[in-house]
């Protein structure tokens, strides 16, 4: 970088080239003799051939896109010439004829690089090439991740990089990096990948463009933190990394106290806007850490500025918290009253429109009778309430025909209330067919169940979503548990060959060793996999040979072989004298991920297992260093007590308003938080300043147990209960719960005493439990030791993520 011994800025330089003699492509091109050329060199500096035979022409097309390099490259110091060899010339370039196919890049009378004239295919290969080959101590070219880490670990504390993806070398992309690297190589080190696996790899979700990072490595004093990573959203080309790398010079944050319309900064030069977070003496520090965290978001696309209140001169509306002033010449600042960071940002990327102050509200915007706000589930019903779904797609079953249509054939059958039906293969509207659904024991709505010739139905009692139930009918194809019948194919089953078309929906499959004489526990198991039946694959081996498995799997039968199709990795459980229950729980338990990314849909299955959780927040993809401190510390056992997830706010916008609840303000992310949902509602942040390292987090683990922390906050106690009867979705999540044997339960029942049994829960619901199970709240949880006794009075039994 710095240090190259090639300063682009004091030497000339000339291309040489072999070719065929082409008069009329290369006009513009110097003409010289062998001689004549070669008495031109000069040390430090390099002159260009382009050795002509007088009577071969040919490469016409080539000759022009080199006539067209000729300009751009006088313009980086490097110039361009042809020779015209004559048939007693002797040199080797005016030699055979394969030489006449290749490029020559020197420097004074020293060959620097040659290149087959097809990789040279147009102006951009051929600058892009030229300058690449020129510039290799200021780009640097890798293909692996742990390359990009050793050197951004070498340049911590030194200087920044600029790192770009391109699909190809010689690309038009190429040739805008490699003239950016010209002016700013020596400045910063630039970085260079044509593999996309290392672009996947640092977290990009859109990979089939060129991409262009700058990494802030010069301020990271901390060897174990990572650099910030910036990216360039504009396509990329000379001029917008120009801009870019501009945005990227100026000042983070700058504090004025002047009228904005006077205001002038590199933003507005380069057609960018201007962002004012407004301040005052008062809540100073609080609104600068807001306005960096907004700078950091809006880096490249946008100045931040902080401006001082209490010492303007110009009066600025009382209640307005933001300055925006566009780029165009004359345009008038905005006032706004904006009291979310993100609706900052929206107003800069153009994704919402963001009215200016106003007094009034618009009424209509909040409902009249219930606030559906309070609820995310009643809310999404209230706003799809006149939705009308196509449900003349599917055929509609009556109490005259639902009998024979289910015997017939295997069927999906929704059952459903009015107001919100859903779509799938079959329906019973129970609004009119009421003793139909009573007698299928239907009492709560919407249920889906699937009918299969003569066997019981299966109730779903998952998420109704095309994925989720999608899942429950593909694995409802197979018997559960599969008979398996030799070892050749309990080796298929395991490697997931026998049903590969089913592993993306069951990532972990199940197999029970026995011995031909354990009927018992193999009764159990086979009780335990019908009730799996729709959640997980499961298989039985109970031959006579079945010691081969056992011994090649070190299972001590009876035993459970859990093959983990992602990880590759087969293991074995020994469950002597275990229950149906304890089975189910075993496999269930197996089903969960060690460091999941926690959604709306699978929260509730990660709070049931009672522990406080340990919450990554990441504004997109996670980066893979985190993800390998948080593993490592799972699997040395350090985060037994706690439930390692993370959630990704683009994905799982909820997040935001969970953020702003324990800060107040979105903090910058990403950031690592424990939350004891289940007694106390204590929530403690990781240090900010701090790098996400084993040790980092080992160390404030200690301290949380030790009790020598302070939560940021206690969450209150307050209930959140359905605005209306009709939408108390969660009574019927707890009464499909207590349904189950286990808390972990699978997303389906077998409905064994169809009539009787199901009668019978449905009337002892009420007297199991009168409270909801909340999907994002868990009650009654005894204090583990991570957390010291607190006040008395934050002992609540609902609590809120």
């Amino acid at each position: 970088m710095m240090s190259s011994s090639f300063n682009i800025y004091r030497v000339g330089i000339s291309f040489v080239m072999m070719c065929i003699f082409y008069k009329s492509a290369v006009d513009s091109l110097s003409e010289l003799s062998p001689q004549k050329y070669f008495s031109t060199l000069q040390p430090g500096k390099a002159s260009l051939a382009y050795f002509c035979q007088a009577d071969s022409p040919r490469t016409s097309i080539f000759l022009e896109e080199l006539n067209e390099a000729v300009k751009p490259l006088q313009d980086f110091g490097i110039s361009v010439a042809k020779v015209n060899c004559v048939k007693e010339e002797t040199s080797r370039y005016c030699g055979k004829e394969k030489d006449l196919m290749k490029v020559y890049l020197f420097r004074g009378n020293i060959l620097l690089r040659e290149f087959p004239t097809d990789t040279l295919f147009d102006v951009n290969a051929i600058i892009a090439h030229v300058l690449f080959a020129l510039l290799f101590n200021e780009v640097k070219y890798i293909t692996t991740l742990e390359d990009l880490q050793n050197i951004e670990n070498s340049l911590k504390g030194k200087a920044n990089i600029a790192f770009s993806y391109v699909r190809a070398i010689g690309t038009p992309e190429h040739r805008a990096v490699m003239e950016a690297a010209f002016v700013y190589g020596t400045t910063y080190q630039f970085v260079l990948t044509t593999e996309i696996a290392l672009l996947e790899s640092i977290g990009t979700e859109a990979i089939e463009n060129a991409h262009f990072y700058f990494f802030h490595c010069k301020q990271v004093l901390d060897l174990t933190q990572q650099c910030r990573r910036t990216l360039m959203e504009q396509p990329l080309a000379t001029l917008n990394i120009h801009r870019f790398i501009k945005t990227m010079e100026a000042p983070l944050l700058t504090e004025v106290a002047e009228d904005p319309q006077q205001v002038s900064t590199v933003h507005l030069q380069l057609g960018l806007p201007l962002v004012f977070i407004v301040s005052q003496q008062a809540t100073h520090e609080a609104d600068r850490r807001t306005a960096e965290w907004v700078a950091w978001r809006l880096l490249g696309k946008a100045g931040v500025l902080l401006l001082l209140r209490d010492s303007l001169e110009v009066d600025i509306p009382q209640h307005a918290n933001v300055v925006f002033r566009r780029a165009e010449e004359g345009a008038p600042v905005e006032f706004l009253v904006l009291h979310d960071t993100e609706l900052i940002i929206s107003r800069v990327e153009g994704n919402t429109h963001i009215e200016e102050m106003q007094e009034d509200e618009d009424e209509d915007l909040q409902s009249p009778d219930m606030d559906i706000q309070d609820d995310e589930v009643a809310e999404t019903v209230y706003r799809h309430r006149k939705t009308q779904l196509p449900l003349e797609l599917t055929v509609e079953l009556t109490e005259e025909t639902f009998n024979a249509t289910v015997v017939a054939s295997d069927s999906i059958v929704l059952f459903y209330a009015g107001c919100t039906s859903t779509m799938l293969l079959t329906r019973v509207n129970c609004a009119d067919w009421s003793d139909l659904c009573t007698k299928q024991n239907v009492t709560e709505f919407p249920v889906v169940k699937m009918y299969k010739e003569g066997k019981h139905p299966v109730s779903y009692a998952g998420m109704l979503g095309t994925e989720d139930l999608l899942k429950f009918i593909l694995l409802n194809r197979i018997s559960c548990p599969v008979n398996i019948t030799s070892v050749q194919e309990a080796e298929e089953y395991l490697s997931g060959e026998l049903y590969k078309d089913l592993i993306p929906y069951s990532s972990v499959s199940v197999l029970g060793l026995f011995s031909p004489n354990m009927t018992t526990a193999k009764e159990d198991f086979t009780k335990a996999g019908n009730y799996l039946r729709g959640c997980v694959i499961t298989g039985i081996y109970s031959e006579e040979d079945v010691l081969i498995l056992s011994n090649k799997y070190g299972a001590t039968l009876p035993a459970l072989l859990l093959a983990r199709h992602k990880e590759g990795k087969v293991e074995s459980i020994p469950f002597a004298n275990f229950r149906v229950q304890d089975i189910v729980q075993i496999v269930t338990n197996a089903l969960l991920e060690t460091f999941p990314e926690i959604t709306v849909e699978n929260l509730p299955i990660y709070l049931r297992l009672q522990k406080p959780l340990l919450i990554l927040f990441s504004d997109g993809s996670i980066n893979p260093q985190y993800t390998k401190t948080i593993l490592t510390l799972v699997k040395e056992k350090h985060l037994d007590s706690l439930t390692p997830c993370w959630l990704n706010l683009k994905n799982t916008p909820a997040g935001r308003g969970i953020l702003q609840t324990y800060f107040n303000a979105l903090p910058p992310l990403p950031l690592i938080v424990v939350v004891n949902l289940h007694s106390g509602g204590q929530v403690f942040a990781f240090p900010s300043e701090q790098a996400i390292t084993e040790q980092n987090l080992l160390l404030w683990l200690k301290k949380l147990e030790a009790g020598l922390e302070s939560p940021i906050t206690i969450l209150p106690a307050q209930e959140w209960k359905p605005p209306l009867p009709a939408y108390d979705f969660l009574s019927m999540m707890d009464a499909a719960a207590s349904q189950h044997p286990t808390r972990k339960e699978p997303e389906c029942t077998k409905e064994t005493n169809m009539q009787k049994n199901d009668k019978k829960q449905h009337e002892d619901k009420s007297t199991i439990r009168k409270e909801p199970v909340e999907t994002l709240r868990i009650k009654h949880w005894n204090r583990s030791n991570w957390f010291k006794e607190g006040d008395k009075s934050f002992r609540h039994d609902n609590k809120e993520l």
